[in-house]
């Protein structure tokens, strides 16, 4: 299935702009929030978030096929526990998010859950004067919330503020489940934890009394997000900067801003407005301390060796293949100049393919993970 269907990703990417499909994404995804919250009226939260991941889980999985397996058997113990830690910091955001969005606007839970996404990029940053950056979303949330008021829902900024601790979690985790799986095989393991973690919360209600139409809505809901989203995303990042999709990614809160209106009426106020603003400005402003000439997400290849000895006289030989890929690019590798030409090209492999070298395997690791909130 993924020899068939990644192609046809490829020739998308060629014909819609990068930052075009970032958007649509972003839309989707909201799109998906805001009708997530139209189902708690026929469900807690927690089985929503439970139904939404497992449907997230089986397609993914479904998707991954046989290469997926294959993978988990290669990678190292330690890959497969960043993984697990990443699917519970993934099921804590979506959980919390989703509890938050129960209580609060969806753009209000979105902005405060930003928070954990501007904290670490000024932490990367190492300048105080980025703490500006801070001071203006933290300005901007308590526009958004209005504690002044009376009226606010203490547990719902609670619920979103957990959620940003684990959006911390999640972005530090996912260079390093990139770096271990493929995008569609991190994501679909990193979805099948999630809904193992929150089963204990959403699935008893959904078997002492079974909802199929609940359950048909939130396979709706899965379809527009995280697939399309991510699908998108993929593609995407492999051909924009990491200033640029840092600069795009920052609208995120206006968007769900947007789609909470649109689908759930939730109309803002004059303050609410610049608040959120000041959240949108303050993520862009975060993101111009980066470097712009790197692709957001790199593509990575790595070595694996087979679990039979290398033919003779071609273990240092392996050693030497330096193996890179241009960004968008798939199936392809350049040996480096000291080292013999083993034939490593396969203009066929796709991500997940394994391509034989005098006894050795090279798997095509696929982009490296970058999926920032997209499980919420």
């Amino acid at each position: 299935m993924i020899r068939s269907f990644l192609p046809s990703l490829r020739r998308a990417r060629l014909q819609v702009p990068a930052p075009i499909m970032l958007l649509i994404g972003m839309f989707t995804l909201h799109t998906g929030s805001a009708l997530a919250v139209t189902a708690f009226a026929q469900a807690s939260p927690a089985t929503v978030t439970w139904l939404r991941l497992t449907w997230a889980a089986l397609l993914l999985l479904a998707l991954g096929g046989r290469s997926l397996w294959r993978a988990v058997r290669e990678a190292t113990w330690r890959e497969r526990g960043a993984v697990v830690i990443l699917g519970t910091a993934s099921a804590g955001m979506m959980m919390f998010y989703s509890e938050a969005t129960a209580r609060i606007e969806l753009g209000t839970a979105t902005a405060i859950e930003f928070l954990g996404t501007l904290v670490v990029a000024v932490a990367a940053m190492r300048r105080r004067r980025e703490l500006v950056w801070i001071v203006a979303a933290i300005a901007g949330v308590l526009c958004l919330t209005r504690p002044w008021q009376g009226d606010l829902d203490l547990l719902g900024v609670g619920f979103a503020l957990a959620g940003a601790v684990c959006v911390v979690f999640y972005i530090v985790l996912t260079q390093k489940v990139g770096a271990g799986f493929g995008a569609v095989h991190g994501l679909a393991l990193t979805m099948g934890v999630g809904s193992l973690v929150t089963a204990p919360f959403g699935a008893p209600a959904v078997i002492a009394a079974p909802d199929l139409d609940l359950i048909l809505f939130t396979l709706f809901i899965a379809l527009l997000f995280p697939m399309v989203p991510f699908l998108l995303e993929m593609i995407a990042l492999q051909r924009m900067t990491r200033t640029a999709y840092s600069t795009f990614s920052s609208m995120e809160p206006g968007v769900a801003l947007v789609m909470g209106l649109i689908i759930i009426g939730q109309a803002p106020a004059a303050l609410q407005i610049v608040g959120m603003a000041l959240v949108v400005v303050a993520g862009i402003g975060a993101t111009r301390g980066e470097r712009g000439d790197r692709p957001a997400v790199p593509e990575i290849v790595r070595e694996r060796r087979d679990r039979a000895a290398p033919a003779e006289g071609t273990a240092d030989a392996v050693k030497n293949v330096a193996l890179t890929l241009d960004p968008g690019s798939t199936g392809s590798a350049a040996t480096d100049p000291g080292a013999p030409d083993f034939g490593a090209t396969d203009p066929g492999s796709t991500e997940g393919d394994t391509v034989k070298v005098s006894g050795a395997e090279l798997v095509d690791a696929g982009p490296a993970l970058r999926l920032r909130r997209r499980a919420t």
